[in-house]
């Protein structure tokens, strides 16, 4: 059967990030055709204007009442016309050969769904360069959020996921959840036989339009989500999970009763000198390094407090997730 690619898109008062995306659609490389399908989720700011640029561009707009980014991809899909979806966050702009790239692996390595990475542009903020190193980098929570480049191993997350048609129908798609919808799906779809892998070279530039107030309470739900998520599917739990939360358990008691912890404090000092001159290197500028560690710290405590909060509550209390949560679900 032949393939074909729709790219679901859903957006929400962002007309000059999908202008920027949209830019990007159009200079990609290779011959592979494509449809882009943007839903506008209750925006009160619409970017339709914007999408009227690109009349080259085979696009379908809808515009829907606000139901959050999961179903508003669920809703995307449904009025896809390709055989493989690929879904991506409006933030997101790709590098010319995402496409050709993307193609390419599914042919040769065919899986029903898969990942690709984010990275930091060149003209990004100091900031948001600071913030993708934090999410990304092999020394910080980056390296243990299911890395794997094996076949059923890797978990892709929803600004950049790509997804059958078969696997969406089997599915559902994703769930009122959020954040939490894109591990979700995929730990229903290992039940459900599919298989994942991660792409490398279908990375997207991520933007991250964020401030730091903004980044701590994503991370914060983020972990908030994970004991959730424990409980929905108790095969997905990992001590690795625990890390963020043991890390500032750890500075803390290294910092009340310093006299007796020198030793457990030189160890955090030695790991945030790695840590800075790793970013510094990687980016080359000190100040983007001394930026990464403090986004490290905002995302270890932000995840940390969340996932020790929402375990006591989920595990240990038998909170019901919708009843203490609800600002973490859609209805």
């Amino acid at each position: 059967m032949q393939r074909s690619y729709s790219f679901i898109i859903p957006v929400y008062n962002r007309p000059d990030e999908i202008a920027e995306l949209l830019a990007s659609f159009a200079l990609q490389e290779g011959v592979i055709p494509f449809e882009i399908v943007i839903i506008e989720d209750g925006s009160t700011v619409p970017c339709l204007s914007e999408v009227e640029k690109f009349p080259d561009l085979d696009i379908s707009y809808f515009s829907k009442g606000n139901s959050g980014p999961g179903s508003s991809r669920n809703y995307g899909m449904r009025k896809a016309k390709g055989t493989y979806f690929i879904i991506l966050d409006s933030d997101c702009i790709l590098p010319s050969t995402y496409v050709a790239n993307m193609h390419s692996e599914l042919e040769g390595n065919y899986v029903d769904f898969f990942g690709g990475p984010d990275a930091a542009h060149p003209d990004f903020s100091h900031l948001q360069k600071a913030i993708s190193y934090s999410m990304t980098s092999f020394l910080t929570t980056g390296g243990i959020r299911g890395g794997s480049e094996d076949a059923g191993k890797f978990q892709p997350r929803s600004f950049n996921m790509g997804l059958s048609k078969q696997a969406f129908e089997i599915s559902g798609g994703f769930g009122d959840i959020h954040p939490g919808e894109d591990p979700d799906l995929v730990l229903r779809l290992w039940k459900q036989g599919f298989e994942s892998r991660l792409i490398k070279k279908a990375y997207v530039y991520h933007k991250r339009r964020i401030s730091w107030k903004k980044f701590y309470t994503q991370v914060h739900k983020f972990g908030l989500v994970r004991p959730i998520l424990n409980s929905w599917h108790p095969m997905s739990k990992k001590t690795t999970y625990w890390f963020p939360s043991l890390f500032i358990i750890g500075l803390a008691a290294a910092l009340i009763i310093l006299p007796f912890t020198i030793s457990l404090l030189c160890l955090y000092v030695v790991y945030f000198i790695i840590l800075g001159l790793h970013s510094t290197l990687l980016n080359k500028n000190l100040t983007i390094g001394v930026m990464s560690v403090f986004a490290t710290l905002i995302q270890f405590y932000g995840y940390g407090t969340g996932f020790l909060s929402s375990s006591v509550e989920i595990n240990w209390r038998g909170k019901l997730p919708k009843k203490r949560y609800p600002h973490l679900f859609f209805k």
